[in-house]
């Protein structure tokens, strides 16, 4: 009888759903890789929405090749090359969530960690930059200002972070629902003060007299507002959770989650999406005027 004791302890759904899992041929490793860590909904969300939109780049790729070598809009290219490097680094970090909460692995992920919310930012950045701009803004002079100023900005960020992280080993991107480091949230704190007060500048530009000096375009006011609504949000549970962990970590993680989900579609919508459609509208003013050039309307003025 004693074989038999301590069975009735194990939960029969978890130890079927164990078993399977293992005996599957799938290992331990993919259950901690879907449902560990940060749950199961967590890791889906991130996964699916970043995996789905690399899809929807690689649909579009050999369209916008051909759109973009016939534009030749060096910013374009430069924007839509750089976003596809960032959307893939963006989808091996949603997809590898469960590096954050494996031992051994913290090194590989505050790298994997670094370089993806440095390339994010960069993408960010460099949008404002172009956006601060105004009219302005136009061929590869604009381009090299806009890289350059955003280039130094992410370097910079990059540098201070680097130090915190593997200098001090502040977990900057490592969390946990009890984490109250003062250090790490107050950083967090004043890198969202940051971009909420830059686009509350700008978003204040908007409706002053320095209106006429930014683009005339409504999708950039539409995704000033929802990014400054988005890091007011960040900045508000950072300021939560630094002091008293639980709503403001779960508030944090949602913007987390809707960053790396919805902010790369956001940005493709926001500036290349519309270059893409109005290319067609050029292309046929090319041909038209080709065909004018040949006189093939003549006859419409006879």
């Amino acid at each position: 009888m004693r074989a038999f004791e301590g069975v009735a302890e194990v939960p029969l759904p978890s130890l079927v759903l164990n078993s399977t899992l293992e005996q599957g041929g799938f290992g331990p490793g993919l259950y901690g890789w879907i449902f560990e860590c940060h749950g199961f909904w967590h890791n889906l969300a991130l996964i699916v929405s970043s995996g789905l939109f690399v899809l929807y780049l690689a649909f579009l790729s050999k369209r916008s090749f051909v759109k973009l070598s016939h534009g030749r809009s060096y910013i374009m290219i430069a924007y839509y090359g750089i976003l596809w490097f960032v959307s893939i680094l963006n989808f091996a970090w949603c997809s590898l969530q469960a590096w954050e909460c494996t031992s051994g692995k913290e090194v590989t992920w505050n790298l994997l960690s670094l370089f993806t919310t440095s390339g994010m930012l960069f993408l960010e950045v460099s949008l404002m930059a172009f956006i601060l701009q105004g009219n302005y803004a136009s061929g590869l002079e604009a381009l090299t200002r806009t890289f350059v100023v955003s280039g130094l900005i992410v370097a910079l960020d990059i540098l201070l972070k680097a130090i915190y992280v593997f200098g001090f080993g502040i977990p900057l991107f490592i969390y946990n629902q009890d984490d109250t480091h003062r250090i790490k949230w107050g950083l967090w704190v004043v890198h969202k003060l940051v971009l909420t007060a830059v686009y509350g500048i700008i978003l204040f530009m908007y409706h002053s007299r320095w209106r006429e000096r930014l683009p005339a375009r409504p999708a950039f006011y539409n995704y000033i507002t929802i990014m400054l609504c988005m890091n007011a949000i960040a900045l508000f549970a950072c300021g939560l959770t630094g002091n008293v962990a639980g709503f403001g970590f779960w508030l944090y993680d949602l913007t987390v989650i809707c960053y790396h989900a919805f902010y790369l579609p956001l940005l493709y919508v926001t500036f290349l999406a519309d270059f893409f459609q109005e290319e067609d509208l050029q292309l046929e003013n090319v041909y038209y005027s080709e065909m004018k050039d040949a006189g093939f309307f003549d006859a419409d003025w006879e």
